[in-house]
């Protein structure tokens, strides 16, 4: 069971609800269009190299972004080192770059002809579904998330642990041991944060009870989306209170409440503010979309795998949008935009 390093995303096997040719959409002409996009966990060196090289929007976004947050985000992504890239303080601008960057390019190549009825995100990933949907601009979106990783690493602590369990099945167990629920990612897929030696506690328990359920370690530099972070969270609302935010133009998800965010900015920021210290409901955005008549999904950033070239990433919310599909009464076609090679592709199956 191969875990993500970061922000509570675990990569689970799953048998695909579709078809691969239902992989191949018709155009967006009469489709519910979902644009969602990743967190921590999908960042990699060489982010971005081929959206550099092949578009000119992409180069003039990581520009902006240089001068934005003050260092060579550009030499970061594309040289490393890896253990630079994936602390939080600088994983989080940099897949919102990435993101974003593949959010325009897209928009270019279908002319501004595709557009989504609901926008969603992982975590760190609800920021860039907030610029999608004309919330936040990029510059005060990028801000925000360089101090909400700063706060993150300055002030969180502790652990992650995911569990391959139901919620009724872990949380008991977990909160013995002074742990709670930072995600749930899927039914089946739980993730816990607490301290180090907890978690320890929490494992053997967990082990006598489910011997054949093994939790992964997730590492990152606290226990996201707990109470770990709540003084995180304190240093982090000036910075959200003073960020300029407009009224969105289509819904966005909420990983805090599971729902979609009251369009007022006022109360968007409280509930990002909420995020940090409360589990991501991720499960529940994917079902109230699906329950809404969702039928495409399209998926912007980031990237799993160990091969370094963009083009053989795997997109990291995939699986389990096909997961949380099995077995239900909906379907969605699926598409990834994370590289050039998927953006031309996913461009050309969706332009009208």
């Amino acid at each position: 069971m191969p875990c993500l390093a970061g922000d509570l995303l675990v990569s689970l096997p799953v048998c695909f609800h579709h078809s691969p040719l239902e992989r191949i959409a018709v155009s967006s002409q009469d489709q519910q269009i979902m644009f969602i996009f990743p967190g921590q966990g999908s960042q990699y060196v060489g982010m971005g190299s081929d959206l550099i090289r092949d578009f000119p929007i992409a180069r003039q976004l990581y520009e902006q972004a240089n001068d934005i947050l003050g260092y060579d985000l550009v030499k970061l992504c594309q040289e490393g080192p890896e253990e630079k890239l994936k602390l939080t303080r600088y994983t989080q601008p940099a897949l919102l770059v990435h993101s974003l960057a593949c959010l325009n390019i897209f928009r270019e190549l279908t002319g501004h002809q595709v557009n989504p009825v609901i926008t969603g995100g992982h975590s760190l990933g609800e920021y860039c579904a907030l610029v999608a949907a004309g919330a936040l601009n990029f510059e005060t979106a990028l801000r925000l998330v360089q101090k909400r990783g700063e706060c993150m690493a300055d002030y969180g602590s502790g652990e992650m642990l995911a569990f391959p369990l139901h919620l009724d099945n872990i949380q008991p167990l977990a909160e013995k041991h002074y742990c709670v629920v930072a995600a749930r990612n899927l039914l089946d897929q739980i993730v816990v944060g607490g301290l180090g030696e907890d978690l320890d506690r929490l494992t053997a328990d967990a082990h006598a009870h489910f011997p054949r359920k093994r939790p992964a370690r997730l590492k990152t530099e606290g226990a996201f989306h707990t109470f770990y972070m709540i003084t995180a969270a304190l240093h982090f609302r000036p910075a959200l209170d003073a960020a300029e935010m407009d009224t969105p133009t289509i819904r966005i998800l909420s990983n805090n409440t599971g729902a979609y965010h009251d369009p007022d900015p006022a109360a968007i920021k409280t509930r990002l503010f909420f995020q940090l210290f409360h589990p991501v409901h991720w499960i529940d955005n994917l079902e109230r979309a699906f329950h809404d008549g969702i039928t495409c999904i399209v998926e912007f950033g980031g990237g799993l795998g160990s091969d370094p070239n963009p083009e053989d990433k795997r997109p990291n919310l995939e699986s389990m949008i096909k997961k949380a599909l099995r077995g239900s009464d909906f379907s969605a076609h699926y598409h990834a935009a994370i590289n050039s090679q998927t953006l031309r592709e996913t461009a050309e199956v969706l332009r009208p």
